[in-house]
């Protein structure tokens, strides 16, 4: 299966970047109207394997989208922005054990307290982990997606928020951006979890994993 990675970078002149960019329901949307209607009728995301992260650089803002197919970039609006798509096939086929990777993922990081650990402290079924305990959390996801990591460093980020359209539910997913370098030690795991994704609210910009070849220098 192909996968096709699309870099979009918004307009922030344009009103319809302004409402995405303030709402992860809207850009979920967004996303989702790249692609045919009808394509599934449970679980289109899911089934397209989509996923995508926002993100700042020193270029400015940008939308990271994954998918298993070519989006239409025509149905972006008009004037909302620069996009190009390439396949992810060579970076994939290229993976092998041993091989030193850089990684990049905006992630949401929880645990989730058995019950009755959550009615002696009154906490909710799912709680945001941050700091030291995100750290945990991700270095376990890792090494569970074929990655040993041998350096670390994240970033707490706004947290991902909107209201589903169908019920007017609110959507809130607390965010961590984690990067730094690793080793692969399961090239066919690996490739699993970076088309599956990781962890909780895929469909509202978390749980996409990059990778890309880190050069050592000795």
């Amino acid at each position: 299966m192909t996968l096709w990675l699309t870099r979009i970078i918004p307009d922030q002149r344009h009103r319809d970047v302004h409402r995405d960019g303030d709402d992860a329901v809207n850009l979920h949307h967004r996303i989702m109207s790249l692609f045919p209607d009808g394509i599934s009728s449970t679980e289109p995301r899911r089934h397209l394997g989509i996923l995508f992260r926002t993100e700042t650089s020193r270029d400015g803002d940008r939308i990271l989208l994954q998918s298993n197919r070519e989006p239409d970039l025509a149905q972006l609006p008009v004037g909302y922005g620069a996009a190009a798509v390439k396949p992810l096939t060579p970076l994939l086929d290229a993976m092998r054990n041993g091989l030193p990777v850089r990684y990049r993922i905006a992630a949401n990081a929880v645990r989730k307290p058995g019950a009755t650990t959550r009615a002696l402290y009154n906490l909710p079924e799912v709680v945001p982990l941050n700091g030291p305990h995100a750290d945990d959390w991700w270095t376990r996801q890792a090494e569970a997606s074929g990655l040993a990591l041998t350096t670390l460093h994240s970033t707490p980020l706004d947290t991902a928020v909107g209201n589903r359209r169908q019920n007017n539910q609110r959507v809130q997913h607390a965010r961590t951006l984690f990067e730094g370098t690793a080793h692969i030690t399961d090239p066919d795991l690996l490739r699993t979890r970076i088309r599956d994704g990781i962890g909780r609210g895929k469909a509202y910009g978390c749980g996409m994993l990059s990778i890309a070849p880190h050069r050592t220098t000795v």
